[in-house]
């Protein structure tokens, strides 16, 4: 469909498309002097695409063309144009409101449109209505921006233009435009460059350079507080995060998942897959596209070695839903294909979904419901590949060669735009990479209540003890624990490998505002997942207790040394023992050091707390 613009509506496309221009003068000088091939991203070719969704776009005239459209679906516009062109929506639209779920470092708010039939404006309005709830987020990685757009157009046409309005008869939707608000502004030409589109976008972090889309568990950023409050506020029954992938070339336009029934949520795991799922992929593919599943490859130059069934872990917002039993789809559309057609591919998308959660609702609630109630009495922490020979699927790709390249000294792949269809090995993470039984609750001292705190940010029911309480408990301890091999932080943090635990069991004293956190609650399971060290999005792992690390007192060897001697004297198990220890183990004998430290640790000087995981496991029966 041909645009017709209005001279205001031209003159914003040539701003866009001029700033976009001017953007090269932000280059360093020796950039600059390179040319342009050093500004010019190489893309592999792409093929003409014409899907009948290019009939969602409004024409010209139409007074309530977004941004996005007025620009031929070339260019995505910025936060406070976006902010703009809503309210004035909201202000005609009466199913709408818009709500600040917080600010970010910056400053800026975080909006949420919230769309019903009733125009509720409350949490507690629309929960009344009885009707299951979307909450449908873009702009977690803000250059990764299609859902955005989307979004704007769906909003329209489900309120003023009319021709989506049945939607709302059946579901709610709330709309997070752009999460990541601060990054979405570091607005430049040269932000994805293996993106087709837009023009211009945002960066892939906010403002103090982290992920959001890895903060789910650990809550550092005031974005993903702001998300998480939400969550927990308005009680969405599905939730979406819109991105853009990269990788390899194929010939999938939207692809989308969740994590499988093996995980944490296997009854929400198989509505997704035997109730949404079939229901995106042949509306998407009426449209004119062409949907598939989430892809991740292991190799670029050679995808006929397969790519893995991603099992998310907590920090992502896939593995974060399925953990809190809230079903979760994580939406990749192909960065390759054109950015029209992503956009439209995700309205297609989100549109789809909203019809089959507005008519499906009751079953999806009766899933939600099982997993909620579940108490598993063995949890997994996370999961790793399948053992064995993987099952072969049939895959859309795009043929490719490799060619030798002077650059690299080595053979580089070239994507050459030809459709081919293949069998691949498709490998599924199911398997357990460490498992725990389940504890009646956890007790964490009142010294740990950041932890405390962090935990009560996602929902989870933490209750303060009034009183002293002794109970029978299991403590880790953590004799092998380490920073991780990685020279650089991650997400801001300093990771750690737990090594091998230990597990002590004591009656133990927990004073008066100390907190205890039950696993019988519906967030049960996400609080062992942060609070068992062997999980990898344990605060444990993900550095908030490096302090149980430090050993804080010491002994001299022209002390230890004649205590040793004394102790051998006057004890025949503990000289045997050490007779033993030598035998067993060369490098303790070698070392006047480790000597001296292993007699240390048999007197009371010695700290017990050392490497002693501060919370601790209640565990029924004991």
């Amino acid at each position: 469909m041909r645009l017709r613009l209005s001279g205001s509506r031209v003159w914003n496309v040539l701003r866009l498309a001029s700033t976009a221009l001017i953007g090269f003068s932000l280059l360093s000088p020796a950039i600059a002097e390179t040319g342009s091939a050093a500004q010019t991203p190489v893309l592999p070719p792409v093929t003409a695409w014409d899907g009948a969704s290019r009939e969602l776009v409004t024409s010209g005239e139409d007074p309530w063309i977004t941004p996005a459209e007025a620009s031929g679906l070339r260019a995505t516009p910025r936060y406070d144009e976006t902010v703009a062109w809503l309210r004035k929506l909201v202000a005609v639209a009466p199913e709408l409101h818009m709500e600040s779920l917080g600010t970010s470092d910056e400053g800026r708010d975080i909006w949420m449109v919230i769309a019903s039939r009733e125009g509720h404006r409350s949490s507690r309005q629309l929960a009344s209505n009885g009707k299951p709830t979307v909450l449908a987020q873009a702009g977690i990685h803000s250059g990764e921006i299609d859902g955005k757009d989307a979004g704007l157009m769906l909003l329209r046409d489900m309120t003023v233009s009319g021709r989506r309005s049945s939607l709302l008869d059946g579901v709610n939707l709330l709309f997070i435009p752009i999460l990541s608000v601060d990054g979405h502004e570091r607005f430049s030409a040269f932000s994805r460059v293996n993106q087709r589109g837009p023009v211009e976008m945002g960066w892939r972090t906010n403002r103090r350079n982290l992920n959001l889309n890895r903060d789910y568990a650990k809550l550092d950023t005031p974005e993903l507080r702001a998300v998480v409050r939400a969550i927990h506020d308005w009680q969405p029954d599905l939730y979406l995060d819109f991105h853009v992938t990269d990788d390899v070339d194929y010939q999938y336009d939207i692809t989308f998942g969740n994590n499988g029934q093996e995980a944490w949520s296997p009854n929400i795991a198989r509505w997704l897959d035997e109730v949404l799922k079939p229901a995106a992929l042949t509306d998407l593919e009426a449209a004119g596209h062409l949907g598939g599943p989430l892809i991740l490859s292991n190799n670029q130059r050679d995808l006929t070695a397969g790519f893995p069934d991603f099992t998310a872990g907590p920090r992502f917002s896939n593995g974060y839903g399925d953990a809190r039993h809230l079903p979760t789809v994580l939406v990749e559309n192909h960065s390759l294909k054109p950015f029209d057609r992503r956009v439209l591919g995700t309205y297609v998308f989100l549109e789809s979904v909203l019809r089959t959660v507005g008519r499906a609702g009751a079953d999806l609630e009766r899933a939600i419901n099982k997993d909620l109630e579940s108490r598993p009495s063995i949890v997994a922490l996370g999961w790793t590949v399948e053992r064995g020979k993987p099952a072969n699927v049939p895959f859309k790709g795009i043929r490719s060669e490799l060619v030798h390249s002077h650059v690299t000294g080595s053979l580089v792949v070239r994507w050459t735009g030809e459709a081919i269809d293949q069998t691949v090995p498709f490998v599924r993470m199911n398997q357990p990479i460490a498992e725990v039984s389940r504890p009646t609750a956890y007790y964490i001292p009142r010294a740990w209540q950041e932890i405390a705190k962090r935990l009560a940010m996602h929902g989870i029911k933490v209750d303060e003890l009034k009183e002293d309480r002794s109970v029978e408990v299991e403590r880790y301890r953590l004799p092998d624990a380490a920073l991780a091999s990685s020279r650089n932080p991650f997400e801001g943090h300093a990771r750690v490998d737990p090594g091998k635990l230990l597990i002590e069991t004591s009656r133990s004293k927990f004073p008066a505002g100390s907190f205890r956190v039950t696993t019988d609650q519906p967030l049960g399971m996400l609080a062992m997942l942060l609070l068992e060290p062997e999980s990898p999005d344990s605060y444990f792992q993900w550095g908030f207790m490096l302090e149980v690390l430090n050993r804080t007192e010491y002994v001299e060897a022209y002390i230890m040394e004649p205590m040793a001697q004394r102790m051998l004297d006057e004890d025949p198990s503990l000289a045997e023992a050490f007779r033993t220890k030598l035998l067993e183990d060369p490098v303790f004998a070698g070392s006047p050091r480790q000597r001296l430290q292993w007699f240390y640790a048999q007197t009371p000087f010695y700290d017990r707390e050392y490497r002693l995981y501060p919370i601790a496991r209640e565990v029924s029966g004991r």
